[in-house]
């Protein structure tokens, strides 16, 4: 061990070793990550500039819209970056600042597709309470509490990581510093760490899918009670793409950092950090906004207002 150099950088794995297969990885990357920021950013200005979407649930559209652009944005450039120039490096301390965002981020989306179920509960089930149950106060405690378990918890897993030594390879097995990729790598006993993250994992996904299972089996329950076929329709509808997304998310996170290491694939753990990293912050414009008729007609008028403006403009020029 004494005899051992110290790692000071890493080496991300990438896709591709061929320079044409390179250049595929980041055109395709490029516009999955332009149509996440266009989307995610469209829905900040959206819910922001529009007086009639202040309201709790596109408050918590807004801060997940928020999540995924920086989400994907810790994580895509530097691949991005890597196939573009052909190398592989990330510092030490770069790697250190990946893992906590990157962490933080997934917790707090996490947490706030929680919230997010718990608001569809109350404006369903509860709607005559919904005004005094989410009022302004309750909202911002309950996005406070998101940003702060987040947080806490990228902190528990970031200091847990890097108390570790690294002093045999310093290849990364994935496109950004993972975790359980880490910790492959260390020359260190492992074992408390991995504990660490079942418990936490456990904790903190099983907590969240626990009170999502709960609060939608309420809804659809309630919606099967309402006598309109199109109510139900609508509903239905809301509901399912939320689930479909937090179980996608939820469980590629999960298989990735709960399985053995033995068991354990180059092409598994790629496949699934792509699907719990990069394809979330595109598809949740999509689910959640676009497709939301209230967010359509303020997009049009913000469209309008934009066209309008730029004609003006150019009559005075």
């Amino acid at each position: 061990m004494t005899n051992q150099s110290i790692v000071t950088e890493f080496l991300l794995l990438g896709f591709f070793d061929t320079w044409e297969l390179q250049m595929l990885h980041f055109v395709v990357f490029l516009v999955i990550c332009l149509a996440a920021l266009l989307g995610n950013l469209l829905i900040i200005m959206v819910v922001a500039l529009d007086q009639h979407l202040h309201t709790p649930m596109y408050f918590f559209l807004l801060n997940l819209s928020f999540l995924d652009l920086c989400y994907i944005s810790t994580m895509v450039p530097k691949s991005l970056s890597n196939s573009l120039t052909n190398t592989r490096l990330i510092f030490f301390s770069g790697c250190v600042a990946q893992v906590f965002l990157v962490v933080t981020l997934a917790d707090a989306e996490l947490a706030f597709l929680t919230v997010m179920a718990y608001d569809r509960y109350v404006a369903v089930c509860l709607p005559l309470h919904y005004r005094i149950i989410m009022n302004r106060d309750a909202c911002a405690q309950m996005a406070g509490c998101c940003w702060f378990i987040s947080l806490l918890y990228s902190v528990l897993h970031t200091g847990n990581t890097f108390t570790l030594h690294f002093c045999q390879s310093n290849i990364i097995g994935q496109f950004f510093c993972d975790i359980s990729q880490l910790l492959k790598i260390s020359c260190s006993n492992t074992q408390p760490n991995d504990i660490l993250i079942i418990v936490l994992t456990a904790v903190l996904g099983g907590t969240c899918f626990a009170l999502i299972v709960v609060s939608y089996s309420h809804i659809f329950l309630t919606v099967l009670h309402i006598p309109s076929t199109q109510g139900k329709r609508k509903a239905f509808s809301t509901c399912v793409p939320h689930l479909t997304v937090f179980c996608l998310f939820l469980g590629t996170a999960t298989f990735t950092y709960t399985q053995p290491r033995s068991a354990s694939s180059l092409t598994k753990d790629l496949l699934a950090a792509v699907l719990y990293s990069v394809i979330p912050p595109v598809l949740n414009p999509i689910i959640y906004s676009l497709r939301n008729k209230e967010i359509k007609e303020a997009l049009s008028k913000l469209l309008g207002r934009t066209i309008s403006f730029t004609k003006e403009m150019n009559s005075c020029l």
